[in-house]
């Protein structure tokens, strides 16, 4: 079963991509972005969807234009995360048959991002909205809309976020930096996997 964590590989280098994949999958976080602002993104995604397409998701991040897009399709990524909710790029890469995950933040936002037809909806940036406002969001929103706060979360939060209405996580910092070895990275998604089985029922 695919968790719902993403793992956010911002700075990754095209020539550890691959490694730093296999360590993420082999700790059972089987969704990896890499944003656009990292060095040859397109490389790396492209490096990681041709090794691991059959085990994982492969993604790109901070996608801001049509033709990044289609880039990222190119490449093979398989789903597509923005920082905004613009309805043109949900709609262009849902055309693509690639998962939408556009950033939000406003009641607004996220019913334009849902008639847009994402997928999910990225709470953006979760540390300033806190799970009190997401829990005001949910009570508004359809039932089955999926919610993945990114932003500050790491799994010390997973319970009080997942009581307040969250699907799921984008992990940034709290699992990846630049210069993390491998050893530290598997051990941090080990981290991150242990403890969203443990706040399963965070009732």
């Amino acid at each position: 079963m695919t968790l719902p964590l993403i793992a956010i590989l911002r700075g990754i280098l095209p020539e550890e991509a691959r490694d730093v994949a296999e360590v993420l999958i082999g700790a059972g976080i089987t969704r990896i972005e890499v944003p656009l602002n990292s060095p040859d993104a397109l490389r790396s995604i492209n490096t990681m969807s041709k090794a691991f397409s059959a085990v994982a998701e492969i993604g790109a991040g901070t996608v801001l234009t049509l033709d990044e897009v289609q880039s990222v399709a190119d490449a093979g990524a398989s789903f597509v995360v923005s920082p905004n909710c613009e309805p043109a790029i949900i709609e262009r890469t849902r055309a693509l048959g690639l998962g939408s995950f556009p950033g939000v933040f406003t009641a607004s936002e996220c019913f334009s991002a849902l008639r847009s037809g994402a997928t999910a909806l990225k709470i953006f940036p979760a540390n300033v909205m806190r799970p009190e406002g997401l829990s005001a969001l949910r009570a508004v929103l359809p039932a089955g809309a999926e919610m993945y706060p990114v932003g500050g979360i790491g799994p010390d939060d997973f319970a009080a976020w997942r009581r307040a209405g969250a699907t799921g996580f984008g992990l940034g910092s709290s699992l990846f930096k630049p210069g993390f070895s491998l050893d530290r990275i598997a051990d941090e998604a080990a981290r991150s996997v242990a403890a969203w089985q443990s706040s399963a029922d965070p009732t």
